[in-house]
């Protein structure tokens, strides 16, 4: 029997050994395909740190591959199956579902993930794998899970919460090594923590696991306050340890190239930037619940916030908000901020249960940019002029739900040692929290 199997291999470790070992066992002559560089970028895998040689080479060694092949485009499983008269082709079961379509041309067989060996010699490994703990086991947390495999060096150890049911369900459902009881000991048995509550609990959860000597990639709103916001950032510096704010949109590549476009010069000086984000949300749920920090301000204002900070700084010099208000709800579900900067204004609104046109326009003294909706997720947008033959359109990728951008970061930057990335600046969500903050206590309300 011929068996096949695929992977990037980049820093080879106990978890690719014991899957090639299970992948062997199905029979008595395993391929194994290792990805080019070219083809883990095209299908979103991020953060490869060793050249294809050297993850052939991570295969070679291992000692169990009887024969080697690289895998270069989309589509090639199916002829690498039917080439090498392939009889199975073996997966990790985290890809569970994905190649179903193969077994058109052969048996398709899904390996569970042994549980307690890859992490226990990435304890004692230098090779640079990154354990990170989830805090959490909500919507968001479940996307961070399946978002995380494409990020190469990221290993993601287990989960903790509040609920011992969600924690057992959770560990079962992403095959984790570890469902903790308690804080103390997710924090323990890990490098660094990815906090996915509530918006009220995050500032706490923060706190504890910044004085335990972990890295922190937090959910956004980090926290609703300016000062506690800033207070999070020093005392990240104080523990010499990374505090990133996951606002996923300021890591992807298509808001970045935009963000450099509009700032290039290109449609002259920002005057203006308008930016909207609303979605249809029924109560009862969290994002409406006052007792969870819940509103429209506190879900989506970050998203318009950042687009503002990043085309027009921190300078503003006045803030105008004005909120839709539900008696019922005790939460605002519509609100619109106004701010003006010594050359330019913004207005940023936000709607739960409310649906508008998201889209996002930058507009400047020689032409402006149009990002349709929904461009915190920018994998298009165009600079337009008076002359319509000089309009530029621009296209970039936005793979998956794009939570594996902020990751692929947050792990460069411990690699690194950096504190702060360009990307999203400690003081432009300290910004971002003030503006927030200011408008859910300033806002003129309506009923």
């Amino acid at each position: 029997m011929r068996v096949i199997t695929y992977g990037t291999f980049d820093l080879f470790h106990d978890g690719h050994r014991r899957l090639l070992e299970r992948a062997k066992e199905l029979g008595d002559h395993l391929i194994v395909a290792v990805t080019t560089e070219n083809f883990d970028d095209a299908r979103g895998k991020l953060n490869v740190q060793q050249s294809l040689m050297d993850r052939i080479r991570n295969v070679q060694e291992s000692g169990i591959a009887d024969e080697v092949i690289i895998e270069e485009y989309e589509g090639q499983k199916i002829n690498d199956i039917q080439k090498h008269s392939v009889d199975i082709f073996a997966i990790g079961s985290d890809w569970l579902g994905k190649f179903d379509y193969l077994s058109d041309y052969c048996k398709v067989v899904y390996l569970e993930r042994t549980k307690g060996v890859s992490s226990t010699m990435l304890r004692n490994e230098t090779a640079g794998i990154l354990r990170i703990g989830v805090i959490g086991t909500g919507r968001i947390a479940n996307r961070f899970v399946d978002e995380a495999r494409f990020v190469s060096g990221v290993d993601i150890e287990g989960v903790y919460s509040r609920d011992a049911g969600n924690v057992r369900d959770f560990t079962a459902a992403h095959e984790l090594d570890l469902g903790a009881s308690s804080i103390t000991e997710l924090l323990d048995a890990v490098d660094a923590v990815y906090v996915a509550t509530p918006h009220d609990s995050h500032e706490a959860y923060v706190r504890q696991a910044i004085d335990a000597g972990k890295h922190v990639l937090c959910e956004k709103p980090m926290t609703l306050s300016s000062a506690s916001t800033q207070e999070l950032y020093a005392l990240a510096e104080q523990h010499d340890v990374v505090l990133v704010e996951a606002i996923k949109t300021a890591f992807s590549p298509g808001f970045q190239r935009m963000v450099a476009v509009a700032r290039s010069g290109s449609i002259g000086d920002v005057r203006s930037v308008e930016a909207t984000f609303t979605k249809l949300t029924a109560a009862p749920s969290r994002e409406l619940d006052p007792a969870h920090d819940g509103g429209s301000l506190s879900e989506l204002a970050t998203y318009p916030l950042l687009a503002v900070v990043k085309l027009l700084g921190e300078g503003h010099v006045d803030l105008q908000s004005s909120s839709l208000w539900s008696e019922d709800l005790g939460v605002e579900t519509f609100s619109r901020l106004n701010l003006r900067y010594p050359h330019a204004i913004a207005s940023a609104t936000t709607g739960l249960g409310v649906k508008s046109e998201g889209c996002l326009i930058v507009a400047g003294t020689k032409g402006y940019i149009y990002v349709p909706a929904p461009w915190w997720k920018t994998e298009y947008f165009e600079a337009r002029f008076e002359n319509q033959s000089e309009n530029k359109k621009f296209y970039y990728k936005f793979d998956g739900d794009g939570l594996r951008y902020e990751i692929a970061e947050f792990s460069s930057m411990i690699r690194r040692g950096d504190r702060e990335t360009f990307k999203l600046r400690p003081s432009e969500s300290v910004w971002i929290a003030g503006i927030i903050e200011s408008a859910r206590a300033d806002a003129e309300r309506f009923a």
